[in-house]
Order: C-alpha cells, then structure tokens, then sequence
C-alpha cells in the first residue's frame, strides 16, 4: 500500500512542468576515491561491483547492462546508480571521459525507464554520481548531452523529494535522502531542500543505534552510511544551513563503531555482506569525519565484540540478526528491510595476529546470482557452530526468515585476561536446541581458549554439530599424524595450533570471497556422538617444536 500511494505521488508529481536549469547552480566535488582497475574493466564493457562483473556495453556494442536480464536486482542498482563514475575518473584520460558519456548517454536512452532506475536509494545514488562528477563528465560535452542529463536531474530530484521519506528501512533511505539534498541545492529548489531536511533527524535517528552501529550490522555498511553523513554535513554547510546537532552527535558515535570492526591489516572483518575495503579509505572516512578515540570494546545495542591483547585480535557477532519484512514488490524489486545483506553468522568470530589475519568468515558476493550469494551467507561458510547441517537463520532472497531472537553476551575482565560468554536461540524451533559459546583470551594474547555447547531440554537426543574455523588464504596448514590438532603457520612464519576435546579435527578446503576469489583452508571439528560440548584451543608454537604433544 505504501508503495502504491508513493507512486502514485510521483505520477502526479510528473504531471506538474519541471525547472530545467543550464548547469547546477552549485559545483561539488566527489570526496571518496575510484578503482582505475575497475574503470578500465568499464572501457572494455565490463561493470564490477562487490566482486560481481557483467557486460555494460553500450547499444551499439551489444546493448546489456541495463534491464533486468543483465544481472541480479543488487548488480543492476548499482549501475543504474552510477557510483561507478569514480572508477572512470581515476583513470584520468580522455577515453574514460567519453567513456562516462557514452553510458550516460545509452542510460538515458535505454535504461531510465527501468523499474530499479526509480527505486529512491538508485535516484539518489545517481544525483550524488551526477553532481559530483559534473566537471569530468558533463561540463565540456555538447549542449545536447547536457540538457537532457540535466532535465532528468530535474525529474529525478522532484520525484525524489515526492518520494520522502523513502520505505527502505536500510542504508538505502539514507543515499535517498542524500541524492535529495544535493539535488535540492544544486537545482535551487528551496523547497526540496527544506522537506529533506525536515525528515533529515528522524532518518539518522532510525538509521543507527545509539552506540553508534548501523542498523544493518555490516562493517561495510557502516562505512557506506558513514560517507553518506559525511557527505550530509558538507552538502548543508556548503549551503549555509546548519545541520541538525543529531548529526554531530551521530558521527562521534558513528565513526568510532567503525573502528571496532577493524583489523590489524586496517580492513574491515567479514561480517553480514561485507567485502575486503582499501584501508586508506577507511583511514579517509575516519579522517573525513573526524573521529577521535580508540575502537570501542563493544557494541552493546549493534551485538558486537572486541577482545584484544598483546598482538591478537577478536572480533566477534554477538547480536541478533538485523529486523526484515517481507518484500514488497516495489523499487523495482530492492529488498526494504535492513536483513537485506544478513548473513547466518550468529556468534562468529574472527582472528588476526598484528597484520596477518589467522581466522576469518568465508567473505560476501551481495551482487550476485541467488545461488552463490547465499552460499557465502549460510552458516557453513562463517566461523562458528552449525547443527545438522542447518543454517541457524532461513535465507531468503528479500533477507532472512526465522532467526535467533534471544543472543545474550556478557563479558569480563580481569589481570589483562578477556572472557567472552555468549549464546543464541536460532536452533530452537528445529531442534529445541540452544547454542553457547565461551571464548578466554589470555592477556599475553598468544593463548585462545573456547568452549561450543549445545542444549536441548529433557531427555532430548543432541542434535549432530560442526565446528569450522576458516583460515585465511595466507595461512599454511597442516594436520598432525594422529588427527589430534592442525598447525597454523602465518605470513609472518609465526605458528599456532589448534587443538580439541571431544571432537574429530580435519581440515577441509575453504574459499575466501574478500576480493578476488581465493582458495583457502579450514580447520573443521566433529562433534563425538553424543557430546555436547566441544573444547578447543588456539596457541602460539614454536614451530622448532610445534609437532610435539
């Protein structure tokens, strides 16, 4: 319903004439740096985003890259949302230049009718893209080409404005309102201006929790929103309007959260859709939005935790899925709930040793194909306990299904030592099973201890379990002849290992889906028949004597 009154507000909203200007009234510069290796994929037809590439050629070159044939909803969204300008204009030539013309060009004529072309998180996007690359793409071309980008910046702003506040319940309403903002000033529409900053503080309100995490509990759309309020406070200091004192304070809350989620190699841990992000734009972000302090320990409202001593490091998902609902069959076929991205990955974790990553989750492709994308969300591809093969949250294509409802933490420390208790309830309607899981760092940092339980009520039989510790691809592994424990050697030729009660240990291939695809290994512990509890522990060695006892 709600979609089809908001429709129904755009087909009205067309109706009315639209002011066309010459240019935007005001220049603005795009803050965040491209990928001159994704830019020249674009020169030769190719679009990637989050590991996903597929054909964008113009008309005459083949004619894919638009409609719905072309790629997964999530691909599609971000090539109608033409984020992918940065790219060309890290190449800095002519050729890119035109390039991002001729696809201009070919969009207006082929793909702008496209449902997911006014889906409002894409029209923001591609306002943001347009007005910030205005210089490198549009200034210099012909008065043609111009005019018609412009009139659809003008339609596009106006049904945009229309649309506030957008139903995404997920980053997505935050680049709407966003793309709004700058069309707003850009354009001189007054008007426009005022409404999106009218719904501008309950957007921020609703968008983050109070200890400054995203709705979405993803590292990576951490980082994405917290550009898109960076680029917020800017946009309306450069108009001479003052922000609300809501986004001040979010950003001293925001950009420290990010942190928490960071390696020792400053990238960001695989939780939820997240992918392996440069850490100089991380460093710029955290820059950009001056953010002061050290990582938090914890994120009691988002559900995530940071154990830390000597050179090692634990991040961990401590919290419960983010809220979904169910598809509504509007904006062009874009998820609206913030699970959209979720991952079944409750109580995961991973470990890196100073800039070596040990322990890792299987990484995220939310653009592409069904198949492969949830593949990487289900539990068997992130570090922690399954049950009988069974994801501990439904995987759907809209988000998730059932899902833990009760994850209780609580943590301790003491004389530098670390305790981390945790469980969660995602098992319980297939099995009446709970999962708890205890992790001891020790305060030297070269000593984790853990301990995986599951509880069933009554005389009820323990259902089969598997524990997976995924290793990134830099890791060498090897197993021990009597199958007791796995040695671990890292980049650095440091040496752990792995060792269990009450479990088989073998290991397995893995894959790591950080960037490019990697194949990886991954140490794997069976549960005895009939155990309910599985011991584990991961030392430093010597690796002189790392095959003894």
């Amino acid at each position: 319903m709600i979609n089809i009154l908001r429709g129904a507000r755009q087909k009205l909203a067309r109706l009315r004439p639209v002011r066309v200007p010459d240019a935007p009234a005001r220049a603005f510069r795009d803050l965040w740096p491209g990928d001159a290796a994704r830019g020249a994929r674009l020169l030769r037809g190719e679009f990637e985003t989050a590991g996903t590439a597929r054909p964008l050629r113009i008309g005459l070159a083949g004619a894919e890259g638009w409609d719905a044939p072309s790629g997964s909803v999530v691909w599609r969204a971000a090539a109608h949302g033409f984020a992918w300008m940065r790219d060309l204009r890290a190449l800095g030539t002519d050729a890119a230049r035109l390039q991002a013309r001729a696809l201009t060009a070919d969009w207006l004529t082929r793909g702008a009718e496209e449902a997911v072309a006014d889906a409002p998180e894409v029209m923001g996007a591609r306002l943001s893209a347009w007005l910030g690359h205005w210089d490198f793409f549009a200034a210099t071309a012909e008065d043609q080409f111009r005019r018609a980008v412009m009139t659809r910046m003008a339609q596009d702003a106006r049904d945009l404005s229309a649309a506030l506040p957008a139903e995404a319940e997920h980053r997505g309403a935050l680049a709407a309102l966003k793309g709004a903002m700058a069309a707003a000033i850009a354009l001189e529409e007054d008007a426009y201006l005022q409404r999106a900053a009218r719904f501008l503080p309950a957007e921020i309100e609703r968008q983050f929790h109070p200890d400054g995490g995203h709705v979405e509990r993803s590292p990576a759309m951490q980082l994405l929103a917290l550009q898109d309020l960076i680029e917020i406070r800017n946009l309306m200091h450069g108009a001479g309007v003052e922000p609300p004192p809501h986004l001040a304070a979010l950003l001293d809350r925001a950009a420290p959260a990010l942190r928490l989620f960071r390696h020792g190699d400053g990238g960001l841990a695989l939780f939820n859709g997240t992918r392996d992000e440069s850490s100089a734009l991380i460093d710029l972000v955290l820059t950009q939005g001056q953010a002061r302090g050290r990582a938090p320990l914890d994120l009691p409202e988002s559900g995530f935790q940071r154990l830390q001593a000597g050179r090692t490091l634990i991040i961990a998902d401590t919290g419960a899925p983010p809220t979904g609902r169910a598809a509504s069959g509007g904006d062009g076929g874009l998820p609206a709930g913030a699970d959209r991205f979720a991952h079944a990955g409750t109580l995961s974790f991973e470990m890196s040793v100073g800039r070596d990553r040990l322990i890792v989750n299987c990484g995220a492709a939310p653009a592409a194909e069904e198949a492969w994308r949830d593949a990487l969300r289900a539990t068997a591809a992130h570090s922690t306990v399954i049950l009988s093969d069974t994801n501990s949250a439904e995987l759907r294509p809209e988000g998730l299904g059932r899902r833990p409802e009760q994850v209780e933490t609580a943590r301790h420390e003491m004389a530098g030592a670390q305790w981390l208790e945790a469980s969660h309830d995602g098992w319980r309607r297939a099995f009446g099973a709970l999962h708890r899981r205890r992790l001891y760092l020790a305060e030297s940092g070269d000593d984790l201890r853990g301990e995986d339980m599951v509880e069933v009520g009554g005389d009820a039989a323990v259902p089969s379990f598997t524990l997976r510790f995924h290793l990134h691809p830099g890791v060498v592994a090897s197993l021990l002849q009597d199958e007791s424990a796995a040695l671990l050697r890292l980049p650095s030729g440091v040496g752990w290992k792995l060792r269990a009660k009450f479990a088989r240990v073998s290991l397995e291939e893995s894959v790591y889906i950080g960037g490019e695809p990697r194949r990886a290994q991954q140490v794997v512990l069976v549960a005895e028949e009939g155990e309910a509890s599985v011991q584990w522990a991961i030392t430093r060695v010597s690796m002189a004597g790392a095959g003894e006892g």
